[in-house]
């Protein structure tokens, strides 16, 4: 991909220039999509999400909200320190280089740091992981798989190995289709450490506190053997130079 930056007054837009030609405000704006008869769907979580059959394929836009008591000083609003810092720009530049490493991750299509005075707000236009369902609705039909815990491991040790620190690997972070295969999302305020172990073990003890939140009651003596096969995926996917 081909990134470049558009600054026009206060906004910022990071782009890939191989796919869209003439980047602007609107591809941020859920009435332009909805006024397209884009909009294919809508999810709600920390961030304001809208699902697109737009030009350049299916995508996803975010926009970055608060939540919990940070929330309640402003929803959309953060304290602004400079555009690379902000998380738009920050989450498409991690996003960037894990397409051109080739992880399961969604590939960026564009990003906006709009900034208002002190505060800025942001969005994300990201390309859509479809056919996928979220680890923490499948543990019900692939709790004896063993094959897909494995693979679930080996997907985590992949991004370590490359140095990502994820901000918040849960059971909902972790997209799995049909086929097993594993993919990675929300890197919002993710890091890149190369042999960071100390944060990798973190991330590993949040996904494990996740699991235990999510798994459902029937079949719950069956966590701990998926959670060792997930370990064992993970240690056995070999280490990079």
């Amino acid at each position: 991909m081909k990134t470049l930056a558009h600054k026009h007054d206060s906004h910022l837009i990071v782009y890939d220039a191989d796919v869209i030609e003439h980047p602007g405000s609107f591809l941020f704006s859920p009435d332009y999509w909805s006024e397209q008869g884009a909009v294919t769907g809508t999810a709600t979580g920390r961030g304001s999400v809208l699902f697109l059959d737009s030009p350049f394929g299916p995508a996803v836009l975010r926009q970055y909200l608060r939540g919990g008591w940070a929330a309640k000083a402003s929803r959309d609003r953060y304290v602004f320190s400079g555009f690379e810092q902000s998380r738009p720009v920050a989450e498409f530049a991690v996003l960037e280089q894990l397409s051109t490493a080739g992880l399961p991750a969604a590939a960026p299509l564009a990003a906006m740091c709009a900034r208002e005075g002190p505060f800025y707000r942001g969005w994300i236009l990201m390309r859509m992981i479809s056919g996928v369902m979220p680890l923490a609705d499948l543990i019900s039909k692939r709790r004896l798989d063993e094959d897909f815990w494995l693979q679930v491991g080996a997907c985590i040790r992949r991004f370590h190995d490359f140095g990502v620190v994820h901000a918040d690997l849960n059971a909902r972070n972790i997209l799995v289709s049909k086929t097993n295969d594993v993919y990675l999302v929300d890197f919002d305020r993710a890091r890149l450490r190369a042999r960071d172990h100390r944060a990798f073990s973190i991330n590993l003890r949040r996904l494990h506190r996740s699991l235990q939140k999510v798994w459902p009651e029937p079949g719950r003596e069956h966590l701990h053997a998926c959670w060792m096969k997930l370990l064992e995926g993970y240690d056995s996917q070999t280490v990079s130079a």
